[in-house]
């Protein structure tokens, strides 16, 4: 346990506050400083309900969203090993309700009214969507060591067509950005075969706006098409999503095939494994970073928050005291895009950081204007306050911990390491190759390289840098890795190479050019045998080549 004290005031900070973790700090800066400002600007009827205790503590939450049969719950499946409570796979539409994956000892399903009201699940505030969401909302509670990090959520495949939406009976969009504003990663699942982005589906991705940093992209089955329609497929996955997610920057994909089953094709097995891992690793440092996440999104909230109370406060100033004030109602609604650029201009606020103007206007039809409150100074400047000191001492608490808690990463399921095994990812290949054999691997491609070698005209069995390079340079490799390559391959660092170091930068020179990583130091295996200081590996070594 840590604490965030100030050694000045005895262990606490000008206002009495203690804090002994990042999310007990968290908690109290909510509550004291930015919910007074929420609840007095009328801030969760517009945009989000309060945060609660179990807000702060849940584990990181990973949500999957996709359309139908792009195999949203067999990726959990795949993560978990194993089935879990309430799990229905088919290639037709079967999961019907959202499923929060989640660990307990005891095996069994928690039904969406009997979980909306347990005060420890981060679930409470989805009553406001009604029977017919929480009938189709369930806890899958089960013993595994996955959930003991992180929770999953699995949601309805999505169909095209107005008649799905309408006969869902709840807001489907405004369920998952609330999910969306809660979770840690929001991950989209797409089907090479099933590239199209229905509306429904659209409109889902639209809900996530403002959690672009959240958002994954996977392409699933991947293995079910050759290699040059995959490049198709990637292309056409790209511009599709280039027409929803509006960000300049490129969103992540990974390819793959996320079942336990065997590749139909296996062309691209080395990538789809390498894309396997950069996920995983994507997914397993979200307990490291939940924190963070819970920090960030803090901000980003209370960004909103002040911004709400501006606007409703130049609302309830711009009202007439007496008469006209419908006539005036419509007037300020009409001008709310030139209000909100009167507040960007008054109060140096950034475009990015206001609500959306439409859905704005459409919720302030319900309001009387004349009932707002004015603006609160002393509210204003208490989360100003927050963002400027209390954030920064958070941060450094974070920092803290970090440094003395053991990594916390997401263990067991898929996530199991093999990286000890011969099935490791990258084991036996590039600069790992020959880890386990006993003889040395370069030697099997060293009689081509002494050809080479014996052209470049070795003075006293060495040949010198200069004529080296040329022949080097004839990989087109940059300078910067054959200046790495050479660094590993002169061993005695006499700035000449004899035929053994000459035969190691060759095959140094292959590893690189078959795409693996170069090494900060030369692994023991490669070591040519003349350099090596155990007398046995020269036996071995000349034993083999007579």
């Amino acid at each position: 346990m840590f604490t965030w004290v100030n050694k000045e005031q005895g262990g606490r900070s000008k206002e009495g506050d203690m804090f002994q973790t990042v999310t007990e700090g968290l908690q109290s800066l909510y509550t004291k400083k930015l919910l007074p400002l929420e609840e007095t600007y009328l801030f969760h009827d517009f945009h989000s309900p309060a945060l609660e205790d179990a807000d702060f503590q849940s584990k990181p939450m990973v949500l999957l969203v996709g359309q139908y049969s792009t195999g949203k719950t067999t990726f959990i499946r795949y993560l978990l090993e194993q089935d879990f409570p309430g799990m229905r796979i088919g290639p037709e539409p079967t999961t019907d309700g959202f499923i929060a994956v989640m660990y307990n000892e005891n095996e069994g399903i928690v039904p969406g009214n009997a979980l909306v009201v347990d005060p420890k699940k981060p679930f409470r505030k989805l009553n406001a969507f009604g029977n017919a969401f929480l009938n189709r909302f369930i806890c899958s509670q089960m013993p595994n060591q996955v959930l003991q990090s992180i929770s999953i959520i699995d949601t309805p495949g999505i169909l095209s067509g107005e008649k799905q939406r309408i006969s869902r009976g709840y807001d489907f969009s405004e369920v998952l950005r609330w999910f969306g504003e809660r979770v840690d990663r929001i991950i989209l699942l797409f089907d090479a075969h099933k590239l199209d982005i229905s509306d429904e589906f659209s409109e889902a991705i639209k809900a996530f706006r403002g959690q672009d940093d959240k958002i994954r992209v996977v392409l699933n089955k991947a293995d079910q098409v050759d290699t040059q329609q995959l490049m198709r497929v990637y292309g056409a996955l790209m511009w599709s999503l280039g027409k929803v997610i509006n960000t300049p920057e490129v969103v992540r994909v990974y390819l793959g095939s996320f079942w336990a089953k065997p590749l139909q094709n296996a062309d691209n097995r080395r990538l789809f494994e390498a894309e396997t891992q950069d996920l995983f690793r994507d997914i397993q440092s979200l307990p490291r970073n939940a924190a963070l996440r819970k920090l960030n999104d803090l901000i980003k909230r209370a960004r909103l928050a002040k911004v709400h109370a501006y606007i409703i406060s130049y609302l309830k100033k711009e009202m007439p005291s007496l008469f006209g004030k419908e006539k005036k109602k419509e007037e300020l609604i009409a001008h709310l895009p030139e209000i909100y650029q009167i507040l960007q201009r008054e109060h140096h606020i950034s475009p990015g950081d206001f609500p959306n103007v439409i859905k704005m206007q459409e919720q302030l039809q319900h309001y009387d204007f004349s009932k707002f409150p004015s603006l609160k100074v002393k509210l204003i400047e208490s989360v100003d306050r927050m963002l400027s000191t209390k954030i920064s001492s958070l941060m450094n608490m974070i920092r803290e911990e970090e440094s003395k808690q053991p990594t916390q990463i997401v263990m067991g399921g898929a996530f199991e390491d093999s990286s000890d095994g011969p099935f490791g990812h990258g084991y036996g290949e590039g600069i790992s190759a020959g880890a386990d054999t006993e003889d040395w691997i370069v030697s099997r491609d060293k009689h081509r390289y002494d050809e080479i070698f014996y052209t470049l005209m070795p003075v006293n069995g060495k040949v010198t840098g200069i004529n080296a390079k040329k022949e080097m340079m004839n990989s087109r490799l940059p300078n910067t890795v054959l200046g790495k390559i050479w660094k590993l391959a002169d061993c005695d660092k006499d700035g000449m190479l004899d035929d053994e170091e000459f035969a190691l930068a060759q095959h140094l020179i292959k590893v690189k050019l078959e795409g693996f990583e170069l090494p900060t130091e030369l692994p023991i295996h490669l070591v040519p045998p003349s350099h090596r200081k155990n007398p046995t590996a020269d036996i071995l070594y000349n034993h083999q080549e007579d």
